[in-house]
């Protein structure tokens, strides 16, 4: 996929913020386009983050297709339950749930981060779901991530997170960022709105507990290279930011060679954030993919198939 064309110009549709309820649980999100008569689109977030941000995409993209961008259970506005299970599996279901109870019964799902270890899951464990899948920046391609999460699965994390808004106030935050403008960078931009969601307790926990499950001391736990075979029929677009000091760039340009016919797209000069620094681009690119491949159609007998001919031993694939 070219990186040189220059952006559609895409007229902004309204977004509007909605709610519903799971299981008896609130869950919010973000949509835009439903009268767009499009292809659906779901847009998962990263950890300590939410739906908000996909701010500057979703009024871009809700032009030509109906966008929905769900805070995750432990985020944003959703339900933030002290016993919830924040498992890799149990937030791809909580995908899937959604889409059934908006009547809307495929999708193509783009994950940021940690939401696209989710948008992974959610295509192994639905195959019948996920028509395409755009990784972004995503996690669970490789083990490396940065010092500052693999701390967060030590003991007495929840105390931390608990001290880390009275440390870092958000009128300090906002006068450093205008007093240098380096520092008004997505990435750390991102940094502060974790921040700053750690004066919910709901929140600590739920990250802390998220936090857990997906890494250890050595990064990542998984290991989402060793499934990406499933996903020979499934259209997918990478997308990467060149400067990202969060999770290895090298993570998505590997993922792109395991996978024969995926595209791969990485903004130049951008960080963890790529969607958020150019949100334009990212729509226009979301577009281009949507409107140049097919939708993949798996059922049982296509799974087993995948299934039956999975690569050998962990060992003899291509070590990232």
């Amino acid at each position: 996929m070219s990186t040189t064309s220059a952006p559609r110009s895409l007229s902004p549709v309204p977004v509007a913020a909605r709610e519903t309820t799971l299981h008896g649980r609130p869950v919010a999100f973000l949509e835009a386009g439903a009268d767009s008569g499009g292809p659906v689109v779901v847009l998962l977030h990263g950890l300590a983050s939410s739906s908000q941000t996909w701010a500057g995409v979703l009024p871009l993209l809700g032009r030509h297709a109906h966008v929905i961008a769900p805070d995750l259970l432990g985020h944003g506005r959703s339900a933030k339950p002290r016993s919830g299970d924040y498992s890799l599996g149990a937030y791809a279901a909580g995908v899937r749930d959604l889409l059934i109870t908006l009547g809307l019964d495929r999708a193509t799902v783009a994950g940021h981060s940690f939401g696209g270890g989710v948008a992974m899951q959610f295509a192994y464990q639905f195959p019948e779901l996920a028509q395409r899948l755009v990784l972004v920046s995503s996690g669970g391609l490789g083990r490396a991530v940065n010092v500052a999460l693999r701390a967060a699965t030590l003991p007495g994390t929840s105390m931390v997170l608990r001290a880390l808004p009275a440390i870092t106030p958000p009128w300090l935050t906002r006068l450093a960022r205008r007093m240098v403008p380096a520092l008004d960078r997505p990435d750390l931009v991102g940094l502060a709105t974790a921040v700053a969601s750690f004066t919910d307790r709901g929140a600590r926990g739920a990250f802390a507990q998220t936090v857990r499950g997906a890494l250890n001391l050595s990064g990542q736990r998984l290991e989402g290279t060793e499934r990406l075979y499933l996903l020979a029929d499934v259209p997918v677009l990478l997308v990467g930011g060149s400067e990202d000091s969060v999770i290895p760039v090298d993570h998505t340009t590997s993922a792109h060679d395991l996978l024969p016919g995926s595209h791969l797209e990485i903004f130049d000069g951008a960080g963890h954030f790529p969607h958020v620094e150019q949100p334009a681009r990212f729509a226009d690119l979301v577009m281009r993919f949507l409107t140049g491949t097919s939708a993949a159609r798996s059922d049982l007998d296509s799974l087993r198939r995948r299934l039956q001919a999975a690569p050998g031993p962990a060992a003899d694939r291509h070590p990232l």
